[in-house]
């Protein structure tokens, strides 16, 4: 046996790791050793939640956003995209029409838009409350005060999702603007921690000055917040943004990074994402099969999804679509899992 596979079992079994223990399975080049962690992490994520693959239905409301992070394709300095915002209305038929396909999870996503006031916010989640018995609310709208946070509770909220993006203070700097803060990230979502969130954390694989210190300090992070979500995708550059001439973040980084998070989060829920479709055909089936267990299609009305652009060639139909369920389902079966269509909360 390998040291680094001796490592990932000793991660496994709860050794507090160190960065540069990180570091050795992130720049190993060995497929065989990457091979043992996918496995390792695959057999925690059945031990907790079986071969079970939890659907939520992505709603993606707002393409309008106050920031101006420089690898986001939804920046306000950003002239291309076609702004929108859905009515609270608009909203609602989104997820009647997923709740007819089954799902009961809806995840609110936009931009940092001001427009939404706090009270319109829980005017949409209690209407999904009570129209939709039985399913689950997660909110992923940026930033808020805790006294915001808060309100979304008390309304009804169940989730939220909110990517610290990186632990290294100088990194943060180096992908957002001046004005944004890095400890008020952090704050956030100790505030959502506090007040009762299943919450979600999470960072891109690859971005552009990330270190493998960096990313090891992500999971070191992780560890100590312990969320109950994660979301780990590839950077993918947006051509309209400072950082768009970067490379993209490779399909074995992410998933040395999602298998490690299960290592470290036995119980977390984390999803395969759209990135991963999008840099390869079948990243979704690889990254559950390197411990993921969530799969978001998109719920928006199809007039909007090319105008979501967080990054370039951004997937939004085919398997990534609702309305493709089935297919979606076909697949997921064949690399070995089952979709399930109920809430599917966080065990603890």
């Amino acid at each position: 046996m390998t040291m680094n596979k001796k490592l990932i079992d000793l991660i496994a079994e709860g050794y507090n790791f160190s960065i540069s223990d990180i570091v050795s399975i992130i720049e190993n080049n060995s497929e065989a050793d990457d091979n043992y962690l996918f496995c390792r992490a695959d057999k925690i994520r059945r031990s907790v939640y079986g071969n079970k693959v939890y659907i939520r239905g992505l709603i993606e409301f707002s393409n309008c956003c106050k920031n101006d992070c420089l690898y986001c394709g939804l920046r306000c300095s950003n002239l291309n995209p076609k702004r929108y915002r859905l009515t609270e209305d608009e909203i609602l038929e989104c997820c009647l029409n997923g709740y007819k396909l089954g799902f009961k999870t809806f995840v609110l996503q936009s931009g940092e838009d001001l427009f939404f006031t706090d009270n319109m916010i829980c005017s949409i989640i209690k209407r999904i409350k009570e129209n939709f018995s039985g399913c689950a609310v997660t909110l992923s709208i940026g930033e808020k005060s805790e006294e915001s946070y808060q309100k979304y509770y008390d309304a009804g909220a169940d989730r939220y999702l909110l990517r610290h993006e990186t632990a290294c203070k100088n990194h943060y700097s180096k992908l957002h603007p001046d004005k944004m803060n890095f400890q008020s990230r952090i704050d956030c979502l100790k505030s959502l921690k506090k007040i009762g969130f299943q919450t979600g954390a999470g960072f891109m694989a690859g971005s552009p000055f990330q270190t493998s210190e960096c990313l090891a300090k992500d999971l070191i992070f992780l560890k100590e917040l312990n969320p109950e979500m994660v979301g780990i995708g590839p950077f993918i550059p947006q051509s309209d943004t400072p950082l768009g001439k970067y490379p993209k973040g490779s399909l074995r980084l992410t998933l040395v990074m999602i298998a490690l998070t299960r290592l470290i989060l036995p119980h977390a829920l984390i999803p395969s994402t759209t990135a991963l479709s999008t840099i390869h055909p079948t990243g979704r089936e690889l990254g559950l099969k390197a411990g993921a267990n969530v799969v978001m299609p998109n719920l928006s009305p199809l007039k909007y999804r090319k105008h979501y652009t967080l990054y370039d060639n951004k997937l939004s139909d085919g398997e990534e679509s609702a309305q493709c369920l089935k297919q979606l389902e076909a697949r997921v079966k064949n690399a070995g899992y089952e979709i399930v269509t109920h809430r599917g909360d966080f065990i603890a």
